[in-house]
């Protein structure tokens, strides 16, 4: 697992972001940003990374407030943990690695809360991202003001996450393996797709003083100033012209609940995609899948 990595750890705008990068070659190759999801880390593309690496630089960081990352303190308004700013961290840190590497633009491919920031990459860097491939999410702004009783019921975190501290963040840390465990293995696939030693690194991750908290932030900034800031552009006309493919499990919620490519191309004309055989974990339970339709993307 990950052999062609090194780990690192590097400060963006006082926040620390830890993760891995792929090994320098004497020949410089594109750069590929891996944004994980919820509440994973960077663990999750342990199927694919090593193949990406044979063709690109791969950068693949643990988002603020989730692994080995800092948990910086939190704000009334939600900023810290906004889309924006978490997109920041991301193009800050592409730019110091870039910096390194003698690469100027990288593409992205991100999952679940890693492609809201992606989105957001996108809309606020579009000089700096060359293509996104977005996996298993409709635009968030959609699928807040569409929620009917069966996706409430299906993503009830999204709602129970939101709620002012400390409920959440009491109950979550009383048993973390719970809420983990709950959560990944309610969906299509079960645990069977996550190795016991990632859960564990991902409980472990969760179970650090604060890590709760700033999950729960995570969600909160993304039911109130993330939907300003999509409401913002969407008003302006402002639309995402970087070429973007969007992928979602044919099993899971987010494709039988929306029309997932409709939605990014209300907001991303040129956007394409299409269902894979697989529930919300695209990386986990279809890696072949995900790898040839990033090869063939990019």
């Amino acid at each position: 697992m990950f052999e062609a990595f090194t780990e690192f750890a590097t400060t963006i705008d006082g926040v620390e972001i830890a993760g891995r990068i792929s090994r320098p070659t004497a020949d410089p190759k594109p750069a590929l940003l891996l944004l994980h999801g919820h509440p994973e880390s960077h663990l999750m593309w342990h199927k694919i990374a090593d193949r990406l690496a044979e063709k690109y630089t791969v950068v693949m960081p643990d988002l603020r407030g989730y692994g080995s990352s800092g948990l910086p303190a939190s704000d009334p308004q939600h900023l810290t943990y906004s889309k924006r700013t978490m997109a920041r961290d991301q193009a800050l840190l592409m730019q110091h690695f870039g910096a390194e590497r003698g690469f100027e633009q990288f593409a992205v491919c991100a999952h679940d809360r890693g492609a809201r920031v992606a989105h957001r990459l996108v809309a606020d860097y579009p000089d700096r991202v060359t293509a996104a491939i977005l996996l298993d999410i409709a635009p968030t702004l959609d699928m807040y003001e569409s929620t009917d009783r069966a996706f409430a019921e299906a993503y009830f975190h999204w709602f129970f996450l939101i709620q002012p501290e400390p409920l959440p963040e009491s109950l979550i840390e009383a048993n973390p393996r719970a809420y983990i465990e709950n959560l990944m293995g309610s969906r299509y696939a079960g645990l069977a797709p996550f190795p016991a030693e990632v859960l564990d690194r991902y409980v472990g991750a969760l179970s650090r003083p604060g890590a709760v908290h700033a999950m729960c932030e995570d969600y909160r900034a993304s039911s109130t100033i993330d939907l300003e800031h999509d409401r913002h552009d969407r008003n302006h006309g402002l639309l995402i012209d970087t070429p973007l493919r969007v992928l979602w499990g044919e099993h899971g919620v987010v494709g039988k609940q929306f029309d997932p490519l409709a939605l990014w191309r209300a907001v991303a004309p040129t956007a394409t995609g299409r269902a894979l055989d697989a529930g919300h974990y695209l990386p986990e339970e279809a890696p072949e899948a995900v790898l040839q339709e990033v090869l063939a993307f990019l």
